[in-house]
């Protein structure tokens, strides 16, 4: 049997969006990737749909934020609307803040977009190979890597592939995590749901009042793109093998509609809600869907799955690299369970209170109350968008060194967002010049960002082997950050707070020290 081994340092396996987010990812730190797909192409389905605006920054990084834009719906699109059908008026409606509108806390726009025009621009966005229609039917750890074994669906030829280490993006049903005998907590399979993109003109009832889903007693309708086409999605009926989609698609816009679609596509799927009881298992570490399975409701589980691997990538990168200890990938699990526990129960909840609307409205039109009656949703519009959990999660690990005046984590609500430098926190969106955020200055090192960039100077430059550079933060945003005139912020690659100096460093090896305990290094 053929053994692959042309220097492969991290075998991802899977190619939907957060393993193309990997594959980019390591590109960007020279670490040489193979991702590994099953089905013979990318996928033809619309499936996730919000592109948040945490996952946008990191886009903005590789340099696919506006080809992702350009794709996408316009912003006004970036909201729910409650019907009772399609072409009745909203009973509710809400917006998708970050997404509708722009937001003071990010130089960027989420945007309301179809995963099957996401993923080519994430697999053109590195140049490290990918096979498709290879497919990973075992897995085992040696002492210094892995080896895998893959199985070409075509031809039905096996393959061994080693690697340094395997990162884990195949989904909700993982076969690494299987392999690995890592079980799973939470609810678990929720029910069975169909999805089926169709062409029919809808636009009578919906040009007018735009949104990225349209909720109705029916199911869901989505517009996909732009230029057009729909999806629909609800339960999956009693045999599905024989059901009338075109006519189901049609009794679900109502009878008034007069409207027969024209069905393209079907797919079955499960929804599951779950988060894997360990991400990693000794040099193999999973991420997105493979870890934590999350209910569709809200947009969070891409999301939660591209910033998984922007915490993992730059981890990998330095233990590959020499700069960082082994011990730096046990931070991984250390900061992204508790972030996956807490989007689940999130995601829980707008489900819960998703269908206390629906039910507030059954419960209205069945007393024969006005059906133009708006119903008061039982969320806020700040709600909704979950700012809190998108740009507010704290990392707490030993990754990350909390100073005397950290203070403990703010209530697991999901909606708040307050901009914070206490360390573990994704550093504050900040212009630091027309144009340029402070997140623009992150990126493949370590960042020191002070006011007083000569006092640094010569910490800075002891401070190898690490990736590090030195951004000057303009005076005006010292109280912002906490600090004092000599203070300084120690940035990690994937832009959360490593460390905090309000003033002048305690001694001439600060910085040097920090590094070393933050990368688990044992550099001299």
């Amino acid at each position: 049997m053929p053994v692959a081994d042309a220097g492969t340092e991290v075998l991802i396996v899977g190619g939907g969006p957060v393993g193309l987010t990997a594959r980019a990812l390591l590109e960007r730190w020279g670490v040489r990737a193979l991702l590994v797909e099953k089905h013979r192409e990318l996928s033809p389905f619309p499936r996730s749909r919000l592109v948040n605006v945490r996952s946008m920054e990191i886009f903005r990084r590789l340099g696919t934020a506006a080809g992702i834009t350009a794709v996408a719906f316009a912003p006004e699109y970036g909201r729910i609307r409650f019907r009772d059908t399609l072409y009745d008026r909203d009973f509710a409606t809400a917006a998708m803040a970050g997404v509708d509108a722009p937001v003071p806390e990010s130089p960027v726009i989420g945007a309301v977009t179809s995963q099957d025009r996401l993923e080519p621009l994430l697999l053109a966005a590195a140049d490290a190979p990918v096979r498709f229609g290879s497919e990973l039917i075992d897995l085992a750890e040696e002492a210094d890597g892995i080896v895998a074994l893959l199985v070409d669906r075509h031809s039905g030829d096996k393959t061994r592939v080693r690697a340094r280490y395997a990162l884990a993006a195949d989904g909700a049903n993982s076969t690494v995590r299987r392999l690995l005998g890592i079980g799973t907590t939470g609810p678990g399979a929720l029910g069975d749901f169909t999805t089926v993109v169709f062409d029919a003109d809808l636009d009578r009832w919906c040009a007018r009042r735009p949104a990225g889903v349209y909720v109705t007693a029916h199911g869901s309708f989505l517009p996909l793109y732009p230029e057009g086409g729909w999806a629909w999605f609800a339960p999956t009926p009693e045999d599905p093998a024989h059901a009338d989609w075109p006519g189901l698609v049609s009794r679900a816009l109502g009878t008034c509609a007069e409207v027969r679609a024209e069905v393209l596509r079907v797919q079955h799927w499960v929804m599951n809600a779950f988060v894997a009881e360990r991400f990693r298992h000794g040099r193999i570490l999973l991420a997105g869907d493979a870890a934590h399975a999350i209910p569709i409701i809200g947009g969070l589980g891409m999301n939660a799955g591209i910033a998984d691997v922007h915490n993992l990538c730059w981890k990998l990168a330095g233990v590959l690299r020499g700069w960082a200890g082994p011990g730096l990938l046990d931070t991984y699990e250390a900061e992204r369970q508790p972030v996956a526990h807490r989007t689940l129960r999130q995601a829980v909840a707008n489900t819960q209170l998703m269908l206390q609307v629906q039910k507030r409205r059954g419960d209205r039109l069945r007393t024969g109350e006005a059906a133009s009656a708006r119903i008061e949703l039982p969320w806020s519009e700040a709600y909704f968008a979950q700012l809190g959990l998108v740009l507010g999660v704290a990392y707490r690990s030993d990754a990350v060194l909390t100073d005397s005046d950290t203070l403990p984590e703010p209530p697991d609500t999901g909606t708040d967002y307050v901009p914070t430098t206490e360390p573990g926190h994704r550093m504050p969106h900040l212009w630091l010049a027309p144009g340029s955020s402070t997140l623009d200055a992150f990126g493949e090192w370590f960042t020191l960002l002070t006011p007083a960039p000569a006092h640094w100077e010569q910490q800075a430059t002891a401070a190898t082997p690490w990736p590090l550079r030195v951004a000057t933060l303009p005076h005006e945003h010292i109280d912002l950050c906490g600090l004092r005139p000599h203070g300084a912020l120690l940035i990690r690659p994937d832009g959360h707070i490593g460390a905090r100096w309000r003033d002048r460093p305690p001694g001439d090896a600060t910085l040097r020290h920090t590094l070393t305990a933050v990368t688990r290094s044992t550099a001299p």
